[in-house]
């Protein structure tokens, strides 16, 4: 097998490796009866990644998505008690984005739900096959190259 042959067996084992733990997390947020889509997801883990309630500008620039995207994701969000929109102390003109009650606790069941798939598709891996995993991506998420 060429090394290009090789790599493209392995980019085919990451896509499905990935597709699995989403089908997964799925499953453990369904059996949680949590209605979240993965991009509203994503949406609440940045909300909560800053230090105060961002602007919706700062989420589409983070999220790298048109500011129209964000603001279907953040009423979809807000329809469900998980963000608010909330005025700018400093400026009346800028809407920002504040984690509720609701959205904390749907982190926190997004977060269960992530470990306990990674621990089903992991399952069949011994302690030293985990460690061997995990320095690997590692190596490939922190190499150099472009980052998402």
């Amino acid at each position: 097998m060429s090394p290009s042959d090789a790599d493209g067996l392995l980019a085919e084992q990451l896509l499905r490796l990935t597709r699995r733990l989403h089908r997964s997390q799925k499953r453990q947020l369904e059996s949680a009866d949590i209605a979240i889509t993965p991009a509203q997801s994503r949406l609440l883990r940045t909300v909560a990644h800053y230090d105060r309630p961002p602007r919706m500008a700062d989420l589409a620039e983070r999220l790298e998505v048109v500011p129209r995207a964000v603001t279907s994701l953040v009423d979809g969000l807000e329809a469900g008690g998980c963000v608010r929109r909330v005025p700018d102390p400093t400026n009346r003109r800028v809407t920002r984005i504040e984690l509720t009650d609701t959205g904390r606790a749907a982190l926190r069941s997004l977060r269960a739900a992530r470990r306990a798939a990674a621990e089903d598709v992991l399952a069949p891996l011994t302690t030293e096959q985990r460690e061997v995993l995990g320095e690997l991506l590692s190596a490939l998420v922190d190499g150099p190259g472009p980052r998402c």
